[in-house]
């Protein structure tokens, strides 16, 4: 049985929106982040990542985690990857060259457009987007972002998809990376093929059945 630790309103969503995809049977155990609980180490505080019950799982005390049967992975769109592969299915590579564009695609989201696209959504989370230091964090990182959505933009010209012509892990790890930066649609205004994109994602039963459960946490 695959164990997913992890609220929902963290980077888990990839990881239980994937399953959703594949169909796959999970437990869920909803991890807190610490930032997010007034006294992380009081007894009385709910699972979080500075929780021992949870360090004992995954000492990098991150979320999200997962237990496949007694392997334990971190990284969520790692954990994407792998279990796209291990169950394989159209979201699947279906040749070696389709798994490496999946893995490059998806490092580049990482690395390239994460970083930039986090800090808007800090900036609303903490109350910050009005004030003059949010806005120019917002602004920062959405001219870092320009180029990212350029890239994209022209390469789901060809096909409307990451990878191959179809629907894949690739397409979700990227999707979850760029629902970080919805809050500026001018970037989405100005890459159509990435805000048609991204709107397919997100109309995916999968993706909404994430979003449904997702909203239904406490805050």
């Amino acid at each position: 049985m695959l164990t997913i630790y992890g609220v929902y309103r963290s980077r888990a969503s990839r990881n239980y929106w994937l399953a959703g995809e594949l169909g796959l049977p999970f437990v869920s155990v909803p991890v807190m982040q610490a930032r997010r609980v007034a006294e992380p180490y009081a007894a009385d505080a709910p699972l979080n990542t500075k929780s021992p019950d949870f360090l004992a799982v995954n000492p990098t005390g991150l979320v999200p985690c997962i237990d496949d049967g007694g392997f334990v992975m971190t990284e969520s769109l790692a954990i994407n990857l792998y279990l796209a592969r291990k169950h394989g299915g159209p979201l699947s590579g279906r040749t070696v060259t389709e798994e490496a564009e999946m893995l490059q695609w998806t490092m580049w989201a990482a690395t390239e457009v994460e970083p930039h696209a986090v800090k808007i959504v800090l900036a609303f989370d903490t109350g910050i987007q009005d004030s003059e230091e949010g806005r120019s964090v917002i602004a920062k990182a959405s001219e870092a972002l320009a180029r990212g959505f350029k890239r994209l933009d022209q390469h789901l010209a060809a096909t409307g998809h990451v990878v191959g012509d179809r629907f894949t892990v690739a397409d979700l790890n990227l999707a979850e990376v760029f629902r970080y930066a919805t809050g500026q649609p001018a970037l989405f205004d100005a890459a159509p093929n990435v805000k048609a994109w991204l709107a397919r994602c997100q109309a995916r039963p999968a993706f909404k059945a994430m979003m449904e459960t997702r909203s239904g946490e406490l805050e």
